[in-house]
């Protein structure tokens, strides 16, 4: 299964390391969000890392953490590796082969799990493993973050997300920018709860669910 695809994953050089133009723009105001959310060490999986640029960044701004890349393409895995390699971070672990629909996932815990841009660039089926594998690899409290655009209520919170969301389904019929609602009633399934949504710039959303059962805000 491809969580990423060229047109957001530009190669910008002829080695494996790929460039994600969007990275430079929204992974600060990630970050932003992840210095408050997650815990001050343990394992952090990131699913789908593409490019492997985000994980990368973020565990050169947080080392006490450490942190799993994967991803379901063979390119993206060399890309994560190559970056990986060139920054030298010892905190950064081997990239893995990982189908978010595939259960059980290869990595048996984690503090924390990551998912950026992948809901909306993936069949809804891999959203659905997203929070069958989270559910089952976390412990009690245990963060999952997603990162993207995301209907709220059944519509489009801008003009430009539905563009979007109308030019990936003419690429794709199984992708398209989900509605939270759907989301959340995907983990509640598997014992997650959505505990903060997060207004981000450029119309995204960082949605924050936690293992257990909390109240929805």
């Amino acid at each position: 299964m491809l969580e990423w695809d060229a047109v957001l994953i530009q190669p910008l050089s002829t080695g494996d390391a790929l460039f994600a133009p969007a990275v430079a723009r929204n992974r600060e105001p990630i970050l932003d969000v992840l210095h408050r959310l997650l815990p001050a060490s343990g394992l952090v999986l990131e699913v789908a890392s593409g490019s492997g640029e985000h994980i990368i960044h973020f565990a050169s701004a947080l080392p006490r953490l450490r942190w799993q890349p994967t991803d379901a393409d063979p390119r993206a895995l060399r890309s994560i590796a190559a970056h990986a390699h060139d920054t030298g971070l010892d905190n950064v672990l081997a990239p893995q082969s990982l189908d978010a629909r595939a259960q059980p996932w290869p990595v048996a815990r984690a503090d924390a799990v990551l998912a950026i841009n992948m809901t909306h660039i993936a069949p809804w089926s891999a959203t659905v493993g997203l929070m069958a594998g989270a559910g089952g690899i976390l412990p009690e409290g245990g963060l999952l973050y997603l990162y993207g655009p995301f209907r709220v209520a059944g519509a489009h919170t801008a003009p430009s997300n539905a563009t979007f969301d109308a030019d990936l389904r003419a690429r794709d019929p199984a992708w398209g920018v989900r509605d939270v609602e759907a989301i959340s009633e995907a983990g509640l399934a598997q014992g997650l709860s959505l505990v903060e949504g997060i207004p981000m710039p450029a119309n995204n959303f960082s949605l924050v669910y936690r293992r257990g059962r909390y109240r929805n805000p």
